[in-house]
């Protein structure tokens, strides 16, 4: 790989290390973040900054996301044949089943959702958008994803599971394995990684478009095996009409 190719990928980690709630960075905290040299970080953030991607707050000395990247975000989702052709029906289900459903992909080792349709925003614990990331090792969408790949690509994953939760490892490999063994037989998984909040997930394999996890979820539920055989067939028979 050549190194303007290198560059480009460095570039694109240093703006993924932008999240909600996370307002400034500096040079330091992204060579942290990213592992790449301070020098290297910041000949890419003059770059990125060149190219309107950042912006330079000059009195705190650190970087912000600049305007552009909000306007490539929309003209993907709006641009999007997957989102424009699935959206509607997720908006009706939500509305007819009284459901959060979401849509979400793989990147890296964390789920990035795509859309999400919350039917009681005062339901839910958080407000989940498009474009939140969520951890792939704690929820139904990650274990959704995690089951379409291979042994290998799973085991280079568990590295960065590991690294991040230690000390419960071992409880949330076998959480995952739980699932795994569900989507195979039953083509959905559950989890209730947030506290009152039930998901269950399914994976969509296109052979067009990149694989996605349609999701669907509830909070304050009362039975959670009745929730579950409820919500299951709400989730797949949205799948089969998408």
């Amino acid at each position: 790989m050549g190194e303007q190719n290198r560059s480009l990928l460095r570039g694109v980690d240093i703006l993924k290390t932008f999240k909600p709630g996370i307002d400034l960075l500096g040079n330091g905290e992204i060579a942290e973040r990213t592992q790449l040299s301070k020098a290297t970080v910041s000949r890419l953030t003059q770059t990125l900054v060149s190219a309107g991607m950042l912006e330079h707050d000059t009195q705190h000395r650190a970087y912000r996301l600049a305007a552009p990247v909000l306007s490539l975000a929309f003209a993907m989702k709006t641009s999007s044949p997957v989102l424009t052709t699935v959206a509607p029906k997720m908006r009706l289900y939500a509305e007819k089943h009284k459901v959060n459903i979401g849509l979400a992909v793989a990147d890296g080792d964390e789920m990035v959702y795509l859309e999400s349709i919350r039917y009681n925003h005062k339901a839910a614990f958080r407000n989940v958008v498009a474009g939140l990331r969520v951890p792939m090792e704690l929820t139904s969408l990650g274990h959704a994803w995690l089951s379409l790949l291979n042994e290998n690509q799973r085991k280079a994953l568990f590295v960065a599971f590991k690294k991040r939760r230690p000390n419960d490892w071992d409880k949330v490999k076998k959480d995952i394995a739980t699932s795994l063994e569900d989507v195979h037989q039953v083509d959905f998984c559950h989890a209730t990684w947030q506290p009152g909040v039930l998901a269950l997930s399914t994976p969509i394999q296109h052979t067009e478009h990149s694989t996605s996890i349609l999701n669907i979820s509830v909070a304050n539920y009362d039975n959670k095996e009745e929730q579950i055989l409820k919500l299951s067939k709400v989730l797949l028979q949205l799948k089969s009409e998408l």
